[in-house]
């Protein structure tokens, strides 16, 4: 919790520092619209330039969050810089400075630079907000924002030096400079150098084993002598394969599967759900993956105090739990677990032997209940969804001494804390992983 406030302290300071520095070095008197407008644009740059520092997959700063929980609060931002921007010629003109500004033509270049800045910043935010709406495809989509955040920041940077009246004093232009820099050597590692580091280091796929029909776990192991990066079970880490010249190459994000306790392998349990993840069962032993991780918070060893555990999956969303599951085993652990794991069908659940034999051990003491929304002939199990009533009669009393750790489909997940929270368990007692970024 420290950790946190400290953290979004410093990033207050740091969008507020503009606007103090142009208070103190600047002592001429203004009409308030017009300085508010500006100090609107002060901190719309600065909260666009931290927007390359919050998507650079620092572990320093994710670490404090949760990398699910820091890139929403980086779609925040950059609606709230939007705002910033539009309220800026706005609350110029009101302040003096004429609607003029805001209808007229015959404007100098630089005025149309700054309303094409604002135009491609909304652009880059609709389309981030409804991208699967739009239709646009997930690479499609990282690549125009690769595009369009670096272009806005240098439009920005141009219309701000030569029209800003606080940028005149030279700790206002050294700071601009600073900060512009900044950005250019982090967008230039995160999308440049680190995805080069990690393919000259990648991993080698050692295993593609097939768990259903349209579900592989796929284990990687580190270079020669090499040992695999630290993680904690319940983490995701982000995966480049390079495989057969007529596969395609794209980084995705996938929860790990394995435990850390395996020292040799670490491994993704992936489902076939679009045009890449289809591929995966073509993914031979011997390929290159570059990986990436660990991030996230969605792992029980941070919450060393809790014994009484609930696991609620849907269908792949069980691979987080697994890993938990796995490393529980493996360093016999004896808290209670109930494991509520929800499929359409019998052949579609995953794990299934390997959870009934982590059962039959002992470590952790752990109960699984199937549930099948399309239950075959004979299913002598529940069936339907996991909702409230099944949750109360499964876990029975003392709901608010258990904890949740919920994953699945949006659909299920949204039920199921929204039962949980219609029974009186709060917050804290609820945690949840988010498999989509730009959901």
């Amino acid at each position: 919790m420290l950790g946190a406030v400290s953290r979004l302290v410093l990033y207050t300071g740091l969008v507020s520092l503009p606007v103090v520095l142009a208070a103190l070095l600047d002592v001429e008197p203004k009409r308030f619209a017009s300085e508010l407008g500006k100090h609107c644009a002060l901190m719309a740059f600065v909260i666009l330039i931290l927007q390359f520092v919050m998507a650079a997959r620092i572990q320093w700063i994710e670490r404090a969050f949760g990398f699910d929980i820091l890139i929403r609060f980086h779609k925040r931002m950059a609606v709230f810089a939007g705002f910033l921007l539009l309220a800026h010629p706005l609350l110029l003109a009101a302040g003096g400075g004429g609607w003029r500004l805001l209808v007229g033509l015959d404007l100098p270049w630089v005025i149309w630079l700054g309303k094409a800045t604002l135009l491609i910043l909304l652009l880059n935010i609709c389309l981030s907000s409804f991208q699967r709406s739009f239709g646009v495809k997930f690479e499609k989509w990282r690549l125009g924002h690769d595009i369009g955040g670096p272009l806005i920041i240098a439009m920005a940077f141009t219309q701000s030096w030569v029209v800003g009246h606080d940028l005149r004093p030279a700790g206002m232009k050294a700071l601009w400079v600073v900060a512009l820099v900044s950005a250019i050597c982090l967008f230039v590692y995160h999308v440049l150098v680190r995805p080069r580091r990690l393919k000259r280091q990648a991993y080698r796929v050692i295993d593609v084993q097939p768990e259903t029909e349209d579900v592989w776990t796929v284990r990687m192991s580190p270079p020669e002598g090499r040992p695999i990066y630290r993680y904690l079970p319940g983490q995701f880490h982000f995966v480049t394969f390079y495989r057969n010249r007529n596969l395609p190459v794209e980084e995705h994000h996938w929860t790990i599967s394995s435990s850390p306790t395996e020292e040799d392998y670490v491994s993704s349990t992936i489902k076939a759900s679009g045009d890449f993840t289809s591929t995966m069962g073509r993914t031979k032993v011997g390929d290159r993956a570059a990986v990436h991780g660990a991030f996230g918070r969605f792992s029980y060893v941070l919450h060393p105090e809790e014994n009484d555990l609930v696991f609620v999956a849907g269908g792949i969303g069980i691979t987080p739990l697994m890993s938990m599951l796995r490393h529980m085993r493996d360093t016999q652990d004896t808290r209670s677990v109930l494991l509520v794991y929800a499929n359409r069908e019998k052949s579609r659940i995953v794990f299934r032997k390997e959870l009934s034999e982590i059962e039959a051990g002992g470590h952790p003491r752990l109960k699984v209940v199937h549930v099948l929304s399309r239950p075959n002939e004979g299913w002598q199990g529940e069936t339907g969804h996991v909702d409230g009533e099944k949750i109360e009669r499964l876990c029975g009393e003392d709901l608010g001494e258990k904890t949740f750790y919920v994953c699945g489909p949006p659909p299920m997940l949204k039920a199921v804390v929204a039962a949980l929270k219609n029974m009186h368990v709060r917050d804290k007692r609820i945690r949840v992983e988010i498999f989509s970024f730009l959901e």
